[in-house]
């Protein structure tokens, strides 16, 4: 369960004047369900994801994790990152492992596991191969499997699929929402595409322009293992009414 009550952020400009980023967020994220955060950029979206994460600090409001206030990051939370964050002097198999390592795994589970994911991701063949070998999609990727073979309660993902070519984002897509169904995982997913915030997602928060606040809250609750659900009509008609609300954010922003 996470809890956030009247949460808002101010941040510096370079020149000393402050920004309101967030203003009086407040909503919760049941265990396992997946939330969408869609919303104009500048308005927070990646702000919030970061204030779950512990990797700012909290000025005003609550945030909560099972009853219990955070206080910085910690191994309950996995965030994936926009910008990879891998470390370029490991390899993609060495990034895998060491979350794999820290959580003091016997060595033959951690290499069984990080194989696992690093299969997952389509990345067998690059496995001995450094961040800097790599093109912007797979380090993304690598990115996703030291993520995920961690197996955090929840996970935090910052537009993770943005720089990947067409295909694989549709089969990240796929495998997330199966590693999704088949573990106790809260998922809260920022992304700027609609269509892929109603595929994923069971609840799309829809959020306003700068000064972030919550502007709509939109269910979007199918049978995600019907291979035609892209094209059925509830599952159009979702999208529609999302990306009406959306484009409405987008002009306020303007």
């Amino acid at each position: 369960m996470i809890e956030v009550e009247g949460l808002s952020h101010t941040y510096r400009t370079p020149d000393g004047r402050a920004v309101s980023a967030l203003d009086n967020i407040s909503l919760t994220v049941a265990e396992r369900e997946f939330v969408a955060l869609l919303g104009p950029s500048g308005c927070g979206k990646s702000t919030l994801l970061y204030l779950l994460g512990g990797f700012l600090p909290i000025e005003r409001g609550v945030i909560r994790f099972n009853s219990t206030p955070i206080t910085g990051p910690g191994p309950d939370r996995g965030i994936v990152f926009q910008h990879f964050a891998l470390f370029p002097w490991k390899t993609v198999r060495g990034n895998v492992l060491y979350g794999l390592e820290k959580m003091g795994l016997p060595r033959a589970d951690r290499e069984a596991r990080a194989r696992e994911f690093i299969e997952m991701v389509g990345l067998s063949a690059f496995a001995d191969s450094y961040p800097s070998q790599l093109s912007g999609g797979m380090k993304q990727r690598a990115a996703i499997a030291r993520t995920l073979a961690v197996d955090p309660g929840t996970l935090l993902m910052d537009e993770p699929f943005g720089a990947l070519d067409a295909q694989t984002r549709t089969q990240m897509q796929t495998e997330l929402l199966r590693i999704w169904r088949r573990s106790p995982k809260a998922v809260v997913f920022v992304t700027h595409d609609v269509q892929e915030a109603v595929y994923l997602a069971e609840r799309i928060i829809v959020m306003s322009a700068r000064p972030g606040r919550i502007k709509a809250i939109v269910d979007a609750k199918f049978d995600r293992e019907d291979p035609q659900l892209v094209r059925t009509q509830a599952f159009r008609d979702r999208v529609d009414e999302v990306w009406a609300l959306v484009h409405d954010n987008t002009a306020e922003a303007r």
